[in-house]
């Protein structure tokens, strides 16, 4: 597992055998996962090789090295690099398809894709040609490996207001048809929220609904904006809303679920080790919590490793794990049908397992 420097292994981290077999097999949705962020070292080393003057190492050992961050700040210059080999739309279909087939390899069935078209646009492929290159990869990952997946198109918050006006051009006047829901990520800090309620605002005119990142790094003063300003429907990590207990009872009692990534919290310095992680907190509060992956092969993790490390933190059997799984898919953007689907698919799979186990 890639790690932050002088960051120890944790032992929460293993579930039992037996849980852990349950876990890959778990039909399962995600929420809460970033496009550039999931290229496996495979396609990030490919891409490297392509584009050598961009300086990411195109060797796996290299790139275990490179990817082990000292806080918040330097993930986000390392991630803003792996962006940068990303120069045409071959580049983009490839990579979006190769995240499809690792999400089919962790029985992944629905995936809302964090996806940043600014980033590349800014760097000069097309807008027409980078929406063109993720629905091809979305009908083909659904045609051929089962994965369903839909966009959050967010706003690079580093990248200020020049960003967020062409994010939000992109999302209501392109509007590809996989498009549910927008977002606001990046750093945190220097970057208010409230800026961005304009965009916000023409983004859910439109029809999409509002899943910013909040207090990862910051106060639960930021999840506050976020709610307030932002109007969200869920909030992206929400890792310091345990500061306010008005904040984790505002949140149970509206339903807002908070889309939480362990790993990440802990690669980034959001959070110290995953045994002070709040996530168990949250759930202890009445908040609704779902278990997502990020930036999974830049924290050395997936979604599996997520919901063991969740399982241990949460004190879950299979059974609790199945309802952590179901909860996921009900506070998705996925149509009522899909859902039923998907909430039927983890039913038979519990009972199966409970069956023959």
């Amino acid at each position: 597992m890639l790690r932050t420097r002088n960051q120890p292994e944790a032992p929460l981290s293993h579930p039992s055998d037996d849980l852990a077999a349950f876990i890959a097999g778990l039909p399962k949705a995600e929420l809460h996962v970033h496009h550039v962020g999931s290229a496996s070292p495979r396609i990030v080393a490919e891409l490297a090789a392509r584009h050598p003057e961009a300086g990411v190492p195109a060797d796996a050992d290299a790139l275990s090295e490179y990817f082990t961050f000292t806080d918040f700040a330097h993930f986000i210059q390392v991630y803003l690099s792996v962006v940068d080999l990303i120069r045409d739309a071959e580049d983009v279909r490839l990579l979006t398809y190769e995240i499809a087939r690792d999400m089919a390899r962790q029985s992944i069935r629905y995936a809302e894709l964090t996806v940043t078209p600014y980033s590349s646009v800014s760097r000069g492929i097309p807008d027409g040609a980078f929406l063109e290159a993720i629905e091809d990869a979305r009908r083909a990952a659904e045609r051929e490996l089962g994965v369903v997946l839909r966009w959050t198109f967010d706003i690079p918050g580093e990248a200020g207001l020049a960003a967020a006006e062409e994010t939000t051009r992109i999302a209501t006047e392109l509007a590809p048809d996989g498009l549910i829901s927008f977002g606001l990520g990046g750093p945190e800090i220097g970057v208010p929220r409230p800026q961005f309620k304009p965009y916000f605002d023409r983004a859910l005119a439109a029809g999409l609904h509002s899943v910013p990142h909040a207090g990862e790094t910051t106060g639960p003063g930021t999840i506050w904006d976020a709610l307030t300003s932002l109007r969200a429907e869920r909030i992206g990590h929400g890792t310091s809303a345990v500061q306010d207990p008005r904040l984790l009872e505002h949140l149970a009692e509206r339903g807002i679920p908070l889309e939480v990534c362990p790993t990440s919290n802990i690669a980034t310095r959001a959070v110290d080790t995953l045994e002070s992680h709040p996530i168990g907190e949250m759930a202890k509060s009445g908040v609704l919590v779902t278990v997502n992956s990020d930036d999974p092969p830049m924290f050395g993790t997936d979604l599996n490793t997520e919901y063991g490390i969740a399982a241990r933190l949460l004190g879950l059997d299979a059974p609790g794990v199945a309802t952590l799984a179901r909860n996921a898919v009900k506070v998705s953007f996925l149509d009522e049908a899909g859902k039923a689907r998907l909430c039927e698919e983890i039913d038979t799979y519990l009972a199966t397992w409970q069956r023959t186990g």
